[in-house]
């Protein structure tokens, strides 16, 4: 495990997505993409920097990271990073984020945030140490090695 200097891990699930049954890629709704945006924008407002935004490669992720990355302008981009499906195993995700030197965001579903949540502050993925809402963020910090919960903000307390 990398010591390495404090960082930041902005965990997102998706916002709200259209039922398969209307639509099978599953895009954002009007309302998931005004909640995200509003998230996105209060992030920012408040000093929340990335160097990078990864996403699941699923349609809602993916729009999800594009509207982050609009108000957070990481400087490596946005991508597709396997690993991040709802039934991954979570260690996949921890090796990736525990390497990593600089903050980072990564948009992705539930079960697999939630899991990796708990793996990263509990070291047991099975342990549900944090809700999450679609299109919010929760921010967890790592000093010396460690990770703790920094912070939470669901959409619906977004004032961005």
């Amino acid at each position: 495990m990398r010591q390495g200097k404090p960082m930041e891990l902005y965990l997102v699930q998706h916002g709200e997505s259209k039922p398969e049954s209307e639509d099978p890629e599953r895009p954002l709704t009007d309302k998931g993409k005004a909640e995200v945006e509003s998230v996105a924008r209060s992030i920012a407002q408040r000093g929340a920097k990335v160097s990078q935004i990864f996403h699941s490669g699923r349609l809602r992720a993916k729009q999800t990271a594009e509207l982050f990355a609009r108000h957070l302008v990481p400087g490596q981009g946005v991508r597709e990073q396997k690993g991040l499906a709802p039934l991954d195993d979570p260690h996949e995700a921890k090796q990736m984020v525990e390497q990593a030197e600089t903050s980072l965001m990564l948009v992705g579903h539930l079960p697999h945030l939630s899991r990796l949540a708990s793996l990263l502050i509990l070291g047991n993925p099975e342990k549900e140490v944090v809700r999450f809402r679609m299109g919010g963020v929760v921010c967890l910090g790592r000093r010396n090695g460690d990770w703790s919960l920094n912070w939470a903000l669901p959409s619906e307390l977004a004032q961005g």
